[in-house]
């Protein structure tokens, strides 16, 4: 993303969740399905299972670097949940790590959530004053306290999260534990994705024939089932509550169920590993696809294609396939540092640049140079390396992007909280061109992103795109309207 993107202050998005209900204890299970997702969060990480009571350790930073065998020998029992956090709202501190725990009548309930409520606020005041005391400052914790109080009074956990549904606006792809039961819960407009799968009676190297089963899992990508041994069955649906157990599993539609899909394109050209598959489309071909598109639209002649790695990897492949070009990798990554995207700070980030991608100037010196790369944010990293490009004697270089200008913020989970933040908010093509230092500047088209990604014509949401949302936000367009005003 822009290479390395730029971010800039506190709210940012994309964690990762993951629920398992086993017949052994799952924690040990938990650990590899996050370690599978670890890119999706890493300023901090916890496990919550039950076992007659929840147990829940948390921590900040690495998955590996929290939970060592004694961590995961304290968490038993055969219902938990994993998560991976940066924050989307909510400061980067410990009170605000997953799993969010409350207490109710029904006894302790664990959430991870990965999304962003756009009316927490005015929900968490409205509470406040009725009396309700919060721990944290994130949105997470208005979910948890808002379903064990309809818990307490409608007894089921699924009607009580029927109830919380209708108050909550915005995107979400929950995991909760509730007793010996987890609840999946997606949004209704399907805007971040969640997987349900089975796993082997052998997984994580138990007894057991492959073709029994072992338990069901759920997560927000499919490369967190198969780390497993597992085998993905289906998304959850969107508006859709899944109630899991060891035994099995049921799904519950809610009145709150939307024809009116929004599915978020950045988990198609950015933030998703490329082998996971969401709502039934593997993220690799739709990458690839973008790049073919992209070729098709924006051709350049140049001698060799170089990806940013490792985000613009398929998007690359696809432009230099369609163009009859070679691909190299002209940009070598230091695989000992994380995806400074979701650094927490600024100042993080740039310094990150160098330390995690040095050109390879055997394979750029005298080339004209394509560098293709996810999407453009703020820009001053994709001046970093077209100047990196240069300095290792490219002759050229032309800039390919698989995503359309980034114009407007995003409310539902992206680190975009304002326009002054956003290169393409105040500039042309032309002046981002003439910014970044690049010879030539194209991306994709929003028609060519949605062929790409195969999803009918209103199912995506390009809030970020167009500044048109599927979901009312004070002061902005609802994509249904025609005008602000």
């Amino acid at each position: 993303m822009d290479g390395l993107p730029d971010r800039s202050g506190l709210a940012q998005d994309k964690c990762g969740v993951a629920g398992i209900a086993a017949e052994r204890d799952v924690a040990p299970a938990l650990y590899q399905a996050m370690r599978a997702i670890q890119h999706r969060g890493q300023e901090s990480a916890g496990i919550a299972t039950f076992d007659d009571g929840l147990q829940t350790i948390k921590g900040m930073g690495l998955v590996e670097n929290i939970f060592q065998a004694k961590e995961l020998e304290q968490l038993t029992g055969r219902v938990g949940l994993g998560h991976t956090r940066y924050s989307t709202a909510g400061t980067s501190r410990l009170e605000n790590a997953h799993p969010v725990c409350v207490s109710s009548a029904e006894g302790s309930i664990a959430l991870g959530h990965n999304g962003e409520i756009v009316n927490a606020d005015g929900i968490r005041e409205d509470l406040q004053e009725s009396g309700w005391a919060f721990i944290t400052d994130n949105d997470s914790e208005v979910i948890v306290r808002l379903f064990a109080n309809e818990l307490s009074d409608a007894k089921s956990p699924v009607r009580a999260m029927r109830r919380v549904m209708r108050q909550i606006v915005g995107a979400y792809s929950l995991v909760l534990v509730v007793g010996e039961r987890i609840l999946a819960v997606r949004d209704p407009r399907g805007i971040k994705p969640l997987a349900l799968g089975k796993l082997p009676a052998a997984y994580g190297g138990q007894n057991g024939s492959e073709s029994e089963v072992g338990g069901y899992a759920v997560a927000s990508e499919t490369v967190a089932i198969e780390a497993l041994g597992g085998e993905p069955i289906r998304d959850v649906k969107p508006g859709e509550i899944v109630e899991i157990t060891p035994g099995g599993y049921e799904g519950h539609m809610t009145n709150a169920q939307s024809a009116d899909l929004a599915h978020c394109q950045f988990e198609y050209v950015y933030f998703s590993r490329a082998d996971s598959r969401i709502d039934d489309r593997e993220v690799y071909d739709v990458r690839v696809g973008i790049g073919e598109q992209l070729a098709n639209e924006s051709p350049v002649d140049a001698d060799i294609v170089v990806p940013v790695p490792d985000s613009g990897r398929s998007h690359a492949l696809g432009f230099a396939r369609q163009l009859d070009l070679p691909m190299a990798e002209g940009l070598m990554k230091n695989r000992y540092v994380h995806r400074t995207f979701i650094m927490p700070s600024q100042e993080e980030r740039a310094s990150g640049v160098n330390i995690k991608l040095n050109p390879v100037q055997s394979v750029v010196e005298g080339n004209r140079v394509v560098l293709v790369d996810d999407s453009i944010v703020r820009g001053t990293t994709m001046g970093q390396l077209t100047d990196m490009l240069r300095e290792a004697g490219a002759e050229e270089v032309h800039v390919r992007i698989g995503c359309p200008p980034i114009q407007a913020p995003c409310y539902l989970g992206i680190d975009m909280k304002t326009r002054e933040e956003l290169i393409a908010a105040d500039k042309s093509v032309e002046e981002i061109r003439d910014t970044i230092g690049a010879d030539s500047l194209a991306y994709v088209s929003i028609p060519g992103l949605k062929r790409a990604i195969g999803k009918p014509e209103g199912s995506l949401c390009t809030g970020c795109l167009t500044g048109r949302y599927p979901v009312d936000i004070p002061g902005e367009e609802h994509r249904k309207q025609e005008t602000l005003f």
